[in-house]
């Protein structure tokens, strides 16, 4: 393809979520992108409708003087345009860009990639409340997918509301509990110690409160598949030998993938800086989630829709 049909094929798909958004009466328009593109005929078709240019380029621009173009800077290392998406949606509610309720033209590389060739109409408030049974079922464990429901619930209330208005991080370590206890030890008195198995479960609405409290010590929880806990405090020995992770992350994170890379566990760590829940498996991160102020809202799998506004 020529230059020049590039470029006229790339203002076809722009013209086009300029029409969308008119047409849907959209609350914002977000391109996701890594090239500059003439901006500045972009937003005069937009007659003041809210731009949002999401990438993780810090050399892009420059961009029009106009209180409507805002750019979202993403974390690098996110490389599928799913999370990017996901991931400059949840940065901009948090910025105040858009409601958290809001109808969004999105327009990205969902076939080429650096060729913008997709537009979908999102409505933020389903995207940003909802985490699938899909996403969980990706990973390839035998904890069974209540508990990691549970634990993950728990995970995510603890990043969003902290305790006593403090942010909190914590890890859990879910399933193959016995080589997780074998491969850590008690930072001091563990508060489960002593306590029947009953008495110990997640599922119980007084266990989650309690494990909330734990939150705020140093170490990390520790889960058996049905949910027990198995032991809190507890200081993870395994070793980080063959663990990658993306420049950034701190001691919390590298604890978690390397317990999950030598042992069978799911390792679910909070960030206390970022309020981020990542979920590690084989020493890698396969899941994030940043919770937002509303209430996480789960679908099973079987249920999940696959409607035109999931970008591909």
């Amino acid at each position: 393809m020529t230059q020049r049909h590039s470029s006229s094929a790339q203002q076809v798909i722009l013209d086009t979520a300029v029409t969308v958004a008119k047409q849907s009466h959209a609350d914002a328009v977000l391109i996701l992108t890594d090239q500059n593109i003439d901006w500045t005929r972009l937003t005069s078709g937009l007659n003041g409708l809210p731009l949002l240019i999401a990438t993780d380029k810090q050399n892009l621009g420059p961009f029009p003087d106009n209180d409507t173009v805002r750019c979202i800077m993403l974390e690098e290392g996110i490389t599928p345009n799913q999370e990017k998406l996901a991931q400059a949606m949840i940065e901009a509610v948090a910025d105040e860009h858009l409601n958290p309720r809001a109808k969004v033209v999105a327009l990205y590389s969902g076939f080429e990639t650096d060729t913008l060739d997709s537009v979908s109409v999102i409505l933020l408030g389903e995207r940003l409340d909802r985490l699938t049974g899909r996403d969980l079922q990706q990973l390839d464990t035998k904890v069974p997918l209540k508990t990691l429901r549970s634990v993950v619930d728990i995970a995510v209330e603890i990043a969003r509301e902290g305790r006593e208005g403090k942010p909190v991080g914590t890890l859990f370590a879910v399933g193959d509990s016995r080589k997780v206890l074998g491969l850590s030890h008690p930072l001091g008195m563990d508060p489960v110690k002593g306590y029947r198995r009953k008495d110990r479960n997640i599922r119980d609405p007084r266990v989650r409160e309690d494990v909330k409290e734990f939150a705020q010590t140093d170490g990390a929880i520790v889960i058996e598949t049905d949910g027990t806990v198995a032991g809190a405090r507890r200081y993870l020995d395994a070793s980080s030998e063959g663990v990658n992770l993306v420049k950034g992350l701190g001691a919390r994170h590298w604890a978690a993938a390397a317990i999950s890379n030598m042992t069978r566990a799911i390792a679910i760590a909070v960030s206390q800086s970022t309020g981020n829940v990542r979920i590690f498996q084989k020493g890698q991160s396969k899941l994030r989630i940043t919770p937002t102020r509303h209430i996480m809202k789960w679908q099973d799998f079987e249920s999940v829709s696959t409607s035109s506004d999931n970008p591909s």
